[in-house]
């Protein structure tokens, strides 16, 4: 689909997610590419030497916060206390930096963690039902196209093997999930479109500063939990932008 997009000599490609990024980048080295990326390292991806000044074709958005993993099992921790068996889906196509990030908080946590890899919607039933047989009792949804395009089934799946649960992305918690914390999604959105628009007026993706979401949310579903038999302690509701009762 880069290729193609490049064919076509359009004048900017949004790409989002690493996958998206790294296709349209081998595709061309001319065309300026707007990067959506919460999962990746801007400098680690080599298309980048700097993040105030790009240097190259790729500019954009990137989460880059491995503290969000470390958020992520405190959450948990403190939902079910009981628990020390975290189950962790992960999406390869990502990388490495999200991955690496949750096991060295796990580490410092005395949490054990099971990893299972999931490459499609269809691996999600698959990856939690082996993390309920392994006796995970809670999961982590590392920030995923595949799992932020599908909240309602992960939400869904998640109920299904009564696993307490924790991702990026609002959309599951109000879908159904436990909680989520990460940065909104739809001020991200906006963060790319003006940063495109900068660009297609003239502004140059080599001088255009990388830059890092500015809104975050912290969603908890008191119905999930009532549902799963969890209290949720009153120093996390009480850091909850939004409580779904």
């Amino acid at each position: 689909m880069a290729v193609e997009l490049v064919e076509q000599k359009v004048d900017l490609i949004v790409a989002l997610g690493p996958a998206s990024v790294r296709a349209a980048r081998a595709a061309t080295a001319s065309i300026p590419i707007v990067a959506g990326d919460l999962e990746g390292n801007a400098l680690s991806t080599g298309f980048i030497a700097e993040i105030r000044r790009p240097g190259g074709n790729v500019t954009g958005v990137y989460l880059d916060s491995p503290d969000f993993s470390k958020k992520w099992l405190q959450a948990l921790k403190e939902a079910i206390p009981q628990d020390s068996i975290v189950a962790v889906l992960w999406d390869s196509a990502t990388g490495r930096d999200q991955r690496n990030a949750v096991e060295s908080a796990a580490a410092e946590l005395n949490l054990t963690l099971i990893v299972l890899e999931v490459r499609v919607a269809n691996d999600l039933e698959r990856a939690i039902q082996s993390a309920k047989n392994q006796g995970a009792g809670g999961l982590i949804a590392l920030s995923s196209p595949i799992v932020g395009g599908n909240t309602k089934p992960l939400a869904d799946l998640a109920m299904k093997y009564r696993l307490p649960a924790i991702t990026l992305f609002a959309e599951f918690a109000r879908d159904g999930g436990l909680m989520s914390y990460g940065p909104s999604i739809h001020a991200v959105i906006r963060q790319e479109g003006v940063m495109a628009a900068k660009i297609l007026l003239g502004a140059n993706p080599a001088e255009t500063p990388i830059e890092t979401p500015t809104r975050f949310e912290f969603v908890l579903n008191l119905q999930t939990a009532k549902a799963l038999g969890i209290v949720i302690p009153a120093p996390t509701l009480l850091r909850a932008d939004e409580v779904i009762e």
